[in-house]
C-alpha cells in the first residue's frame, strides 16, 4: 500500500524528529535522494528534494520496496528488500577479472563515463560485466555533490551482479567512516544546507542505521581478498599487521565501533587505533613518511604484511596520484586518481593474471 504525497517539514514535525536551525540565505538544491527511512520491518518513508522542495511518500512494505522516483533521481528502479542486508563474504577465490576503482567523492558522471567506456554497465547503466567482479574501494561520500546518485547506484549493481555471477564490492574508506559518525568536515554543501537544513534531520542520520543506505553501508568490509590480491583503503601499516588479528577481525571490530560513541572511542585502544592514522582507513605509509608517527614502508615490511594476510598484492586508494600505477616492485597498486570531472577517471584491471590500468578513454596499459 502506498499513502499520498506529503510535504515533508510536516512529518517531520509530527516524528518529533531532532531539528537543525535554518540560515537566513539557504543554498538552493534542485535534487537529492531518494532517502529511505525504515520505522519497522514492514513500514518506510521516503522522501527527496525535488526542486528546491522536499516530498515524502509513505510505505507499507511486504518483502521488497521498489524504489521509484518522486522526481526523476533514479536512472532505473531499485529494489530495496525489507530485511535488512547482510554482511557478505570477504574473500572470493576463482575471480576471472576484477576492476577497481576508489575514491569517488561525489564524482557520479565521472564515474558512469567511466564504468560505461570499461564494459561493466550500459547506455541504460545496467550491469553488462558478467562474472566480473567490481571494487570501489573506499570514499564514496564527501566532496562531490553526486554522493547519493552513487550510492544508489552501487547497491543496485551489487544486485545486478549477483544475479549475472559477478559480484560489486564497496569497501569502507575514512569519509565513510567520517559521515557515519558525524564529520562533516568535508560534506559538500548541497548535503548540509539543502537537504540536511531542508529535513531538519542531522546529515549523519541520514545514513543512520534506521535507514536504508546507512544499514547497507554498516555491512560493508574494510578489506576483502580476491583471489591473493588483498583491497584495503588506504593500506595496512605494520603496527596492524603486529596486532594478528586476520582480515574477518578487522572487519568485524570496524563495523562494531562505527557507531561508538566518541567518547568511548576517545579511551579505548582499538576502536581509537582502527579510526587513526595507523588504521586502515587513514594510514598512507605506503607512500609517505609522517613524523613522530611513522616511516615509508620497506619492500621487506610490504612482503611481510602481504605474507601475513595471505596475499601476493595489495591495492589501496586514499593517497591520491597522478594515474593508477604500480609501487614496491609490483607487490602495491594504488587507485586512486583526483576526479576533476569527466574524463580524469582511470581504474585497475586484473585478468589471466596481469593488471592494466584502464584510462577514462577504455585504453588499457600493462603495468607491473
Amino acid at each position: 500500500m502506498m499513502f499520498s504525497l506529503v510535504r515533508l517539514p510536516a512529518l517531520i514535525a509530527a516524528a518529533g524528529l531532532l531539528c537543525t536551525a535554518v540560515p537566513a540565505e539557504e543554498v538552493r538544491v534542485d535534487h537529492d535522494g531518494p532517502y529511505v527511512i525504515w520505522h519497522d520491518s514492514a513500514r518506510a518513508t521516503v522522501f527527496c528534494l525535488c526542486q528546491d522542495e522536499l516530498v515524502s511518500e509513505a510505505y507499507e512494505v511486504g518483502d521488497t520496496l521498489y524504489l521509484r522516483d518522486l522526481c526523476d533521481l533514479l536512472a532505473v528502479t531499485v529494489p530495496v528488500p525489507s530485511r535488512p542486508p547482510e554482511v557478505e563474504p570477504f574473500e572470493y577465490s576463482g575471480v576471472t577479472r576484477i576492476l577497481a576503482i576508489s575514491d569517488l567523492h561525489g564524482q557520479y558522471e565521472a564515474t558512469v563515463d567511466f564504468l560505461k567506456v570499461a564494459g561493466v554497465v550500459d547506455d541504460s547503466l545496467r550491469w553488462s560485466w558478467g562474472d566480473g567482479h567490481l571494487v570501489v574501494n573506499g570514499d564514496i561520500f564527501d566532496r562531490g555533490d553526486g554522493v547519493t546518485d552513487l550510492l544508489w547506484l552501487v547497491y543496485r549493481l551489487e544486485q545486478e551482479a549477483l544475479r549475472a555471477g559477478g559480484r560489486v564490492h564497496f569497501t569502507l574508506g575514512n569519509h565513510e567512516k567520517m559521515v557515519v559518525r558525524g564529520d562533516n568536515r568535508y560534506v559538500h554543501e548541497k548535503y548540509l544546507d539543502g537537504t540536511a537544513r531542508k529535513s531538519r534531520i542531522l546529515h549523519q542520520d541520514l545514513f543512520g542505521p534506521d535507514t536504508e543506505l546507512g544499514r547497507w553501508v554498516r555491512t560493508r568490509h574494510t578489506a576483502i581478498k580476491l583471489n591473493d590480491i588483498l583491497f584495503v583503503h588506504a593500506g595496512i601499516s605494520v603496527q596492524l599487521m603486529e596486532r594478528g588479528w586476520d582480515i574477518e577481525t578487522i572487519n568485524r571490530k570496524v563495523r562494531q565501533y562505527l557507531d561508538l560513541p566518541s567518547t568511548q572511542v576517545a579511551f579505548s585502544d582499538e576502536p581509537k587505533f582502527l579510526f587513526g592514522s595507523l588504521g586502515p582507513l587513514w594510514y598512507r605509509g605506503l607512500f609517505e613518511s609522517r613524523e613522530g608517527v611513522y616511516d615509508q614502508l620497506t619492500q621487506s615490511e610490504v612482503r611481510a604484511i602481504l605474507a601475513c594476510f595471505g596475499a601476493g598484492t595489495m591495492v589501496v586508494g586514499h593517497t591520491l596520484m597522478d594515474q593508477v600505477d604500480s609501487y614496491y616492485g609490483g607487490l602495491v597498486f594504488e587507485v586512486g586518481v583526483p576526479l576533476d570531472g569527466p574524463g580524469t577517471m582511470q581504474g585497475l584491471l586484473w585478468e589471466d593474471g596481469h593488471f592494466y590500468r584502464v584510462t577514462a578513454s577504455g585504453q588499457q596499459e600493462e603495468l607491473r
